[in-house]
């Protein structure tokens, strides 16, 4: 993990050659999003179907490929505001795009990452909620905006909620910065420990009693 930058970095001028780490890496995994999406659904079809159920961990969990439209947000809170949930994507964006352009996050490898994986998630996700796969609801006639979810896990008794590859990157960007914002807390102080201690050192030669 890089060290925490000081704070003359953040008006260091962003040094365009990081954008051969931020373009492939977001674009491999809206890539990856959105084509596993299309695959499953186009081979299971439209929603609540699926492919063989498959046990690992011996008998304490099941995975399957289970078609699903998810209306609301990560774990299906907030069903039905879609619209709601478009907007902030779109707010996320920005900011995100801002945060790697404009602040020392976008010198920072860990940052970097964890910040691109959370964009790719959030515009995968945001290709759902605005409806671009194409997919007309059959009761309404209406596009249907909602978000693919695909990857369906059991453990025991209890099912987890239906998810693709966009929340991967979300959590896994997420909790990356969690981590570092813990990891350079803890630096920070060891630093202002260490900096306490040589204040408070005594000159060379000081006899001790």
């Amino acid at each position: 993990m890089d060290e925490p930058q000081s704070t003359s970095t953040c008006t260091t001028p962003f040094n365009f050659r990081r954008l051969s780490l931020i373009l492939p890496l977001t674009v491999v995994c809206v890539w990856l999003d959105l084509y596993s999406k299309s695959a499953v659904f186009d081979r299971y079809g439209y929603p609540g179907r699926g492919g063989p159920v498959h046990q690992w961990l011996g008998r304490l969990s099941t995975f399957q490929l289970f078609t699903s439209f998810n209306e609301g947000a990560l774990w299906g809170v907030g069903q039905g505001l879609t619209w709601l949930f478009a907007a902030l994507s779109v707010v996320a964006v920005v900011v995100i795009v801002y945060c790697l352009l404009k602040t020392s996050a976008g010198r920072c490898n860990w940052l970097t990452v964890a910040l691109c994986l959370v964009l790719s998630g959030t515009l995968g996700n945001l290709y759902d909620r605005l409806g671009l796969y194409d997919y007309t609801n059959a009761e309404t006639g209406l596009p249907y905006r909602a978000v693919r979810d695909f990857l369906l896990f059991t453990f025991g008794n209890w099912p987890w909620p239906v998810f693709n590859f966009a929340d991967v990157f979300l959590v896994t960007g997420t909790g990356m910065l969690v981590a570092y914002s813990f990891w350079s807390e803890r630096h920070a102080a060891k630093l202002a420990n260490r900096s306490n201690e040589s204040a408070v050192e005594p000159p060379a030669g000081t006899i001790h009693c």
